[in-house]
């Protein structure tokens, strides 16, 4: 399968304050860290950024920006995006089908809300998912602790049959990226 990395929401505005991610640096410090194997690996690397017509993600504020600590590179491919299904009214399928994309690895924030969405939509569409257990983060709610929301998502999203396609959890150490450089060395030139 050929897999793409898709960052969901990790931008400035979601990490501050006091409604800011739990364990935001460690989870952007993993998330990071995926990124920069994967681009190793030729695995193309998709930023998503959420905006809003106002607040602390309205575009172009410092809170809309990609956190601190999150490094982009000039080839990774940026999406923005006003719902929190990363696939609805963006390029993100269109950019998927023509790299000829067949798994997504999906991390980011915030759990319950974008990465939940745009999973759910991947699965539908058709795309097997990674999630990358320890990679995504809330801040939590009323009911339930950061920590539970990421477990319950972690257990519910991966236990979805109904779409055929299935997503799976792993640990951003276990996290593996197949080398495409070399395969792409391969092709006959055209």
């Amino acid at each position: 399968m050929t897999k793409a990395l898709v960052i969901i929401d990790v931008q400035q505005g979601l990490c501050e304050g006091e409604n800011q991610a739990y364990d935001s640096q460690k989870v952007i410090a993993r998330i990071d860290h995926a990124a920069a194997r994967a681009r190793r690996a030729g695995v193309p690397v998709i930023l998503v950024q959420h905006e809003s017509p106002s607040g602390k993600l309205k575009h172009g504020t410092p809170g809309w920006q990609l956190a601190k600590g999150l490094h982009a590179e000039a080839d990774d491919i940026m999406i923005r995006k006003t719902t929190p299904d990363a696939f609805h009214e963006t390029d993100l399928e269109t950019i998927l089908k023509r790299r000829e994309v067949t798994e997504l690895v999906i991390c980011g924030m915030h759990t319950e809300f974008c990465v939940d969405t745009t999973t759910r939509r991947a699965l539908a569409l058709g795309y097997p998912v990674i999630l990358v257990e320890d990679a995504h983060t809330t801040a939590g709610n009323a009911v339930l602790s950061p920590r539970q929301v990421i477990a319950h998502h972690n257990e519910t999203l991966t236990t979805i049959a109904s779409f055929g396609t299935r997503a799976r959890a792993v640990s951003s150490e276990a996290l593996a990226f197949e080398d495409r450089t070399s395969a792409k060395a391969e092709l006959p030139a055209q």
